[in-house]
């Protein structure tokens, strides 16, 4: 390209020419007409020094490498905390089905006292007569709450021997 090509770009086609030049990756006849513009052309000259400090300035900025066992150094330092199981492991089904079997019970237990509490000889129509339920007679007897105090300290007790069984089972699995 000749003198006037480069003129005809304006600044910013002298900057893109002259970040071509400061990379290398112009042709050696280009190289040869802007060491030429540079040396003569005080416009050049201004706007490549302009430019090579920012070049400069970028290089220095760069981030450093990371060592080569910086990878091996991360995975080793996350080997010794622990790290939690997949959701199928600590998901104890026994647990799930005491669960479920107390509901269960709950449910068939009201389901009978209820069909208890029918009086069949005594027909009204097409069914049969249900009498109020009352459920304070229930609530309010002491063996009940006895019965509901022990399995609620049961349910606690049964609760702690399976977090103690987790923990023996975590510290196993660190050692």
């Amino acid at each position: 390209m000749t003198d006037s090509n480069y003129n005809s770009k304006g600044d910013g086609g002298i900057e893109i020419i002259l970040w071509d030049f400061i990379d290398g990756t112009c042709t050696e006849a280009e190289k040869a007409s802007v060491e030429k513009l540079i040396a003569e052309n005080i416009e050049w000259k201004e706007k490549y020094y302009e430019l090579l400090e920012v070049h400069q300035l970028i290089g220095a900025t760069e981030p450093d490498a990371p060592s080569l066992r910086f990878t091996k150094n991360v995975m080793e330092e996350i080997a010794k905390n622990h790290i939690a199981p997949a959701t199928n492991q600590y998901i104890n089904n026994k647990i799930i089905w005491g669960i479920a079997a107390f509901f269960i019970t709950v449910i068939v237990s009201l389901v009978i006292y209820g069909f208890s509490q029918v009086d069949w000889s005594v027909s009204q129509g097409k069914g049969y007569a249900l009498p109020e339920l009352d459920f304070s007679v229930m609530f309010n007897n002491t063996y009940v709450n006895v019965f509901m105090m022990i399995n609620v300290i049961l349910g606690l007790m049964l609760f702690d021997r399976y977090l103690e069984d987790r923990k023996k089972h975590f510290k196993k699995q660190a050692n």
